[in-house]
């Protein structure tokens, strides 16, 4: 491989690694409510956060495109008073792959918070402990082998997004080229083997974090 295929490989590592940890609070925050709590409207918002994984990832991008380029809501905030753009940029790929892999960390976080045995919280609050201290002691701790293993899985599928990715940043070679976008402008170019090249280290990547969300999973419920 050369210079310019292993700097595709670090930049979708890295961008998709940041991806998943930004998402991260907030998908905590949301499987928490949804693990926890029942209100009118639960199912809508359960549908919504899934709509990403079931729509056309050209679709997901082509929303997020109107929203954040210069003349969408967010894009044109962003342009007009911090002089800032998110469309065609390494912001761009971020976002794209943040709204991609975000449902699958919700639904694998919620899971292991209702795995949580509310009675060990009740417990706790009845020893004089806050939410915020029953949370970080409590839940947290007995749900973060399912969080570590949905955080793999989220940061797995950011490593093999192209649809959403494509539109909302492009293919900019040096700037926004993912391995996904690289292996398929690899392709029309009749450039195969460059493309076997970095379709094996996809593989790798991909490889090595489902097996080690499976593993983290697989010990959560008593699994070697």
């Amino acid at each position: 491989m050369n210079a310019e295929e292993w700097q595709i490989v670090w930049f979708t590592a890295w961008v998709s690694a940041l991806s998943t940890v930004i998402i991260l609070p907030f998908g905590l925050g949301v499987a928490w409510l949804l693990a926890r709590y029942d209100w009118r409207g639960k199912s809508l918002v359960e549908t919504f956060i899934t709509l990403p994984l079931v729509m056309p990832p050209v679709a997901t991008g082509l929303i997020l495109l109107k929203m954040f380029g210069r003349r969408g809501t967010i894009g044109g905030f962003l342009h007009g008073h911090f002089d800032l753009d998110i469309v065609f940029t390494w912001r761009g790929v971020l976002i794209a792959l943040g709204v991609m892999s975000f449902p699958l960390l919700v639904r694998s976080a919620r899971v292991a918070f209702e795995e949580v045995n509310p009675r060990l919280e009740q417990i706790a609050r009845t020893l004089g402990a806050g939410d915020i201290r029953v949370f970080c002691t409590i839940t947290l701790p007995l749900a973060v082998r399912g969080i570590i293993g949905g955080m793999l899985l989220a940061f797995a599928r950011a490593l093999g997004e192209f649809g959403a990715t494509i539109m909302v940043a492009g293919n900019i070679p040096g700037h926004t080229s993912t391995l996904s976008l690289a292996i398929f402008q690899n392709v029309q170019l009749g450039q195969d083997d460059a493309a076997y090249r970095l379709l094996g280290v996809s593989v790798v990547l991909a490889f090595l974090a489902v097996w080690g969300s499976e593993l983290f999973l697989r010990r959560k419920r008593g699994f070697k």
